[in-house]
């Protein structure tokens, strides 16, 4: 990174941020994704968190203990 650049990415005070230009296929990456685990994902576009609504529409069915 030269001198007077500044990241496009990463996290300031632990909350992530992406400053790149939005595509269409980030955003499907970061709304609707089943490979990723987490319902809150880091947002396709600007600070914050965005909701991973696959998780929500198909959450995880946790077993019983010892079943």
């Amino acid at each position: 990174m030269g001198k007077g650049e500044r990241r496009r990415t990463g996290t300031f005070l632990g909350i992530p941020y992406d400053w790149r230009k939005p595509t269409k296929a980030r955003y499907r990456e970061r709304l609707w994704n089943p490979d990723e685990p987490r319902v809150l994902t880091p947002r396709a576009w600007g600070w914050g968190y965005d909701v991973n609504f696959y998780r929500i529409v198909h959450p995880r069915r946790r077993s019983a203990p010892g079943a």
